[in-house]
């Protein structure tokens, strides 16, 4: 089997932290600022759900979508993640500066969330809507928008 180099197909600066093989050889690959899905660059802070299956050795890898548009999911099958897994969760979670929860119909409503660019060139703000919740009604959004507003102020921002 010819094992293709990882760290080849990064761009220049960029070093390999974790590397492992899906089912077809492909490399996947986490650096300090992204993932690499082959040759899909997914930023750590654009990650929004990375979830492991043991049983089928899978990730999944889902990233932050755009209102009105399904999220994009990657689904990879990883017979030997080594430190992968680790550093997924690692990365990820080095991103969010905030998640805060702000009930709008009952318990039910928006995460508030801040993320770090891992880059280091700013701060990014989403509002992940709890299914059962309609982002297209617009006291969902009015409520959306002052739940937002409120957060930001709570921490400086």
């Amino acid at each position: 089997m010819i094992r293709r180099r990882p760290s080849s197909s990064l761009p220049r600066g960029e070093r390999a932290l974790a590397t492992a093989l899906d089912e077809n050889g492909t490399p996947v690959v986490g650096s300090r600022r992204a993932l690499y899905l082959g040759e899909h660059r997914v930023p750590w802070e654009q990650v929004h759900r990375a979830d492991w299956d043991p049983e089928e050795e899978r990730l999944a890898v889902s990233e932050v979508g755009e209102f009105g548009r399904e999220r994009p999911v990657h689904v990879l099958v990883l017979t030997q993640p080594g430190r992968l897994l680790e550093l997924v969760r690692e990365r990820v979670t080095a991103t969010m500066l905030v998640q805060r929860h702000v009930p709008i119909v009952g318990d039910k409503g928006v995460f508030v969330i801040a993320r770090r660019a891992s880059d280091g060139s700013g701060v990014t703000w989403y509002l992940d809507f709890q299914p059962g919740v309609d982002p297209a009604d617009p006291e969902v959004r009015r409520a959306a928008r002052e739940a937002l507003a409120a957060v930001r102020d709570d921490v400086g921002m």
